[in-house]
């Protein structure tokens, strides 16, 4: 049985991270206690932060030449993250610790693949943990009290959080006796449809993996595909850029589509969603788009139409992406619409809109016999769509 490691500033922290120590070890898993902090202290441990801080790339000896507190802690997370992939015995991971510490900590398990166990006991786990949590699998415990000594609610907190990784560990899963290959898919509310079709026609062949293209969605599927886990993706909905060129909520950052550059996987795309911008409730919209056509799609969603000036900057974005590819692309165009609510009749229909992102795209991609940019007479979620987008895949993929 490989070791839980727990990982925290014992100079600050000690008496929580021993108990958890504590627990984990009275529960039949061994452990290793690593400190993290950047001040001396005289509490036992196993991996003292000096070896942690060894493992920075430039600066090893930053506890001693590093005076700014921030700036030793900047320090420790470069070094963490080198560490932790290290470690050939680690079967799960826990953190504890407040703002300061949770980002340091998180750092590390980010490096780790998907299926390692990793927990975070955090004072800000009940606010937005994206930036700590990203496309991994990291389970986000929120304290209640301050992780500040043990009391009547962080021994069971803390206790929990302890059990709930030695159980992970302990436990391992039944085989997984499937041969299927997983395909990546990426699906919105309003590409649901493309998306189930795609799914069901495929499933016998694929492990079908789908992901929510809420700007972690898909930063989950770069992180499969860069990891060498995934080299089959039908990406339906690109709607991320949207949010990431107009400055709403779920964008997937600059480094979308760029695992697929990366590796050169045979790549099918589409246009899902490039219709509207995801902003929250309608009050947090900016005052610069109230004037928009604006979609409530629940109280906490507010969606923006994109317009043809911004359907041209999109495809020049994905454009230039594609033409980085050195993989074979297929990228499909469903003239009638590419979302739910881009269709005649619908709130967003707008196909002088959806002409502009058709015609850049068209202008800035360098096709070849490899690289194609289809148009098609139907609707994105139509059943003939579909079997196109299947048609390209098999195409690329020699099946």
């Amino acid at each position: 049985m490989k070791k839980a490691y727990i990982v925290g500033t014992c100079d600050t922290k000690y008496e929580e991270l021993d108990y958890v120590r504590s627990l984990i070890r009275k529960a039949g898993v061994e452990t290793v206690l690593v400190d993290v902090g950047i001040k001396p202290h005289d509490h036992p441990v196993d991996v003292p932060n000096s070896e942690v801080a060894s493992f920075h790339p430039e600066d090893k000896d930053f506890l001693s030449t590093v005076k700014d507190r921030g700036e030793a802690v900047i320090a420790m997370s470069e070094a963490i993250i080198r560490f932790i992939p290290s470690r050939k015995d680690l079967g799960g991971i826990i953190g504890l610790g407040g703002s300061g510490g949770t980002s340091l900590v998180t750092s590390g398990m980010r490096q780790l693949p998907i299926g390692v166990p990793k927990i975070m006991v955090s004072t800000v786990a009940s606010a937005n943990v994206a930036p700590y949590v990203g496309p991994n699998d990291i389970c986000m415990m929120y304290s209640v009290t301050d992780v500040a000594g043990i009391n009547m609610i962080s021994r069971k907190v803390l206790g929990n959080a302890a059990h709930a990784l030695a159980g992970m560990i302990k436990e391992t899963l039944p085989p997984f006796e499937g041969t299927r290959e997983p395909l990546g898919m990426t699906m919105f509310g309003v590409t649901t449809p493309c998306v189930n079709m795609l799914r069901e026609e495929l499933e016998k062949e694929f492990d079908c993996l789908v992901f929510h293209a809420t700007g972690t969605g898909g930063q989950s599927l770069e992180k499969l595909i860069d990891s060498g886990v995934m080299d089959h993706v039908i990406d339906v909905t690109t709607t991320e850029v949207c949010d990431l060129l107009m400055g709403g909520v779920f964008s997937a950052g600059e480094d979308r589509l760029g695992a697929v550059v990366r590796t050169g996987v045979p790549y099918v795309g589409s246009c899902g969603a490039l219709d509207m911008v995801n902003f929250g409730a309608m009050d947090t919209v900016p005052e610069k788009f109230r004037d928009r056509n604006l979609y409530v799609h629940n109280p906490q969603v507010t969606l923006m139409r994109t317009t043809p000036e911004e359907n041209e900057k999109m495809a020049k974005w994905i454009g230039r992406k594609l033409n980085q590819c050195s993989g074979p692309v297929r990228f499909l165009l469903p003239e009638k619409g590419v979302s739910m609510i881009d269709a005649e009749g619908m709130p967003f229909y707008d196909p002088e809109a959806d002409e502009a992102f058709f015609r850049t795209l068209e202008e800035t991609v360098g096709q070849t016999e490899d690289r194609k940019i289809l148009r098609l007479p139907f609707h994105i979620n139509d059943p003939e769509f579909v079997r196109a987008l299947i048609e390209s895949f098999r195409e690329i993929h020699g099946i």
